[in-house]
């Protein structure tokens, strides 16, 4: 219910958002703020106590990080019920570290996107409790693959409407989130003291992280808004004879939002079978229903799939899986247990309760449309700039205006406490890269800082600076 509660705030405390945390604690103590409870706008408490909306909205972001508050997108900020959990699981972490911003304003942290609570650390946490009372696996056995075989199947269950080919549970290798995914491929597929991949001139920095491991050489190719074009991929390939990998992200290109159609994909399968290269696809970034088949069903026999739930569910259980061609199934499951015998049973009897759980389209459904507002916000904030989005991919590639560098860009965002990635990232080293950043949503803060936020980089791109160095 809606409060007409104004709080006593200490002026004394500094800063002074931790004045207002206080007097919402001591509010909810005493009991004038009850379970439930909703309370004032961001903009309404800070004109009456006299404060920038920033700080207010500060203050609320902590209380409901700490699940005291509870912040429901489009209906307002409530009091957590006495039976709310304490903490929610899937916060990005958020650098609350002052900034020369030139006042009371929050960070907004988009290096990496942070999903809403849809509903999925209430039901993780429930899963939890079962699992501790009464753990299928039992807790005192190395993992196994007649242990994760539950788990397995129930990841089986959560992939099928992704157009895979023919797939079992025994194809599934279960991994500790994407990144791991890509190290297992890479350990399957690599040969030699050096190999070669390919992957797109902007492409997912964990490609080339994974690859240093390897000790493997990363090679650039032309791309265009359709994805890796293939007369260039097989001219890298004519150069390069010892490649043997293509790394792509075609449902969701990161950082520049490309979707790659399928009669480009099957141009790409036509290459990798003239030169004999093995394709690994990265599905990671992807909310909603895949839009083509997946180059696994494509080519059967040289494709390799990646993914996680990161994107849809949570980044705090690290869990995920890779996929290869059939018969290099048993090679694929090697190279986890060579490496890390499996995830642990706990974590293994969590996922086959939570990927098979009947409320969880439901969650993943309210996490896109809660994604879907912070994109549409964004949108509507600096549409005037040239924009490359999509409703359910959880961040914005932007193509910044005359006068500006990404580099530049970036540094003048964070003093202003907003934190964006700049297209070098995405690129390997020494690589010409556009002059354009990557914008991830932040659902973990609340809708009005995430916008305040963004009318500050609109600030910035209005205003470009004409200072030169020399």
């Amino acid at each position: 219910m809606d409060t007409i509660w104004m709080p006593e705030v200490d002026t004394r405390i500094k800063p002074k958002y931790r004045g207002v945390v206080q007097a919402i604690r001591e509010a909810i103590g005493t009991g004038q703020l009850r379970p439930g409870d909703r309370l004032p706008p961001v903009r309404d408490l800070g004109w009456k106590l006299g404060m920038t909306p920033g700080t207010v909205a500060r203050a609320y972001t902590l209380l409901t990080d700490e699940g005291v508050l509870i912040a429901e997108v489009g209906r307002g900020t409530f009091v957590a019920g006495r039976d709310k959990p304490q903490m929610p699981l899937n916060l990005l972490e958020i650098d609350s570290t002052p900034h020369n911003t030139g006042g009371d304003t929050d960070t907004v942290n988009l290096f990496s996107p942070a999903l809403p609570d849809g509903g999925q650390a209430r039901l993780i946490r429930s899963l939890l409790a079962e699992i501790a009372s009464d753990p299928p696996s039992g807790v005192m056995h190395y993992p196994s693959r007649a242990s994760a075989a539950p788990a397995r199947a129930a990841m089986l269950h959560w992939l099928r409407s992704t157009p895979l080919g023919p797939l079992d549970q025994n194809d599934i290798v279960l991994s500790h989130g994407g990144q791991n995914g890509i190290m297992l491929v890479y350990q399957t597929v690599l040969k030699g003291r050096r190999p070669l991949i390919l992957v797109e001139e902007l492409s997912y920095p964990g490609f080339r992280r994974a690859a240093e491991v390897m000790r493997a050489d990363v090679v650039p190719v032309k791309m265009d808004a359709h994805g890796l074009c293939p007369d260039s991929l097989a001219a890298a390939a004519e150069r390069h004879p010892e490649a043997q990998l293509i790394c792509t992200s075609p449902e969701v290109h990161s950082p520049t939002c490309g979707f790659t159609p399928q009669a480009r994909r099957e141009e790409i399968v036509e290459v990798a079978r003239r030169y004999d290269l093995q394709i690994m696809e990265d599905d990671c970034y992807r909310m909603g229903l895949a839009q083509a088949p997946s180059y696994r069903q494509l080519a059967p026999e040289r494709s390799w799939y990646v993914t996680s739930l990161s994107k849809t569910i949570t980044p705090a259980l690290r869990i995920g899986c890779a996929i290869g061609p059939r018969d290099q199934a048993s090679a694929l499951h090697r190279s986890a247990e060579h490496g890390f015998f499996g995830l642990a049973t706990p974590l293994t009897d969590l996922a086959a309760k939570l990927l098979a759980h009947p409320e969880l389209d439901a969650i993943t459904a309210r996490c896109r449309k809660g994604v879907e507002v912070y994109v549409k916000s964004a949108v509507n904030i600096l549409g005037g700039y040239d924009l490359h989005w999509r409703a359910d991919v959880p961040f914005i590639w932007m193509h910044l205006p005359g006068g500006w560098r990404a580099s530049a860009f970036c540094r003048a965002a964070q003093m202003r406490g907003v934190r964006v990635r700049a297209a070098e990232e995405f690129a390997v080293r020494d690589a010409q890269s556009p002059h354009a950043v990557r914008m991830a949503i932040n659902a973990c803060v609340s809708l009005r800082s995430f916008e305040a936020g963004m009318e500050r980089l609109r600030d910035l791109l209005d205003n470009p600076s004409d200072e030169i160095g020399v």
